[in-house]
C-alpha cells in the first residue's frame, strides 16, 4: 500500500491525535520528531523515520532510524545508536547531524 493512501486513512482517524489550540493538530506517535500531524513528519507512513530519545539511564541519547529492507517486520526494522552526553550536548547534536547528513537519510528533516 502506498504511503499516500496510508496517510489518507490515518490522517483524521488515529489513536495518537491531540487537538491543540488555534486549530492545530498534534500527534504522539513514535518516530515523529516534531509532533505535528502531517505527512512529512508522520512516523507511521514514512519509509524512513528518525527518533531521538533519552536513554533509560538518562546519561545519553538514543538515535533510532528505520531500515527500509524490513518494512513488514517491525521487530527487525529499527536501527539504534547510543550517544553519551558526557562529551557535551553540542557534540552529541553535531554527531547526530553528521550521521544523518553523511548517510543522506531524510534530507528534509
Amino acid at each position: 500500500m502506498s504511503s499516500h493512501l496510508q496517510w489518507m486513512v490515518v490522517r483524521n482517524n488515529s489513536a495518537f491525535l491531540l487537538k491543540g489550540a488555534h486549530g492545530q493538530t498534534f500527534t504522539t506517535e513514535a518516530n515523529n520528531l516534531k509532533g505535528k500531524n502531517s505527512f512529512r513528519y508522520s512516523g507511521l507512513v514514512q519509509e524512513k523515520t528518525v527518533r531521538v530519545a533519552p536513554t533509560k539511564e538518562g546519561d545519553g541519547i538514543v538515535l533510532t532510524t528505520r531500515k527500509t529492507s524490513f518494512r513488514n517486520k517491525p521487530g527487525k526494522n529499527l536501527n539504534t545508536v547510543n550517544f553519551k552526553t558526557s562529551s557535551g550536548p553540542r557534540r552529541v547534536l553535531n554527531k547526530i547531524r553528521n550521521t544523518l547528513r553523511k548517510t543522506k537519510y531524510r534530507k528534509d528533516l
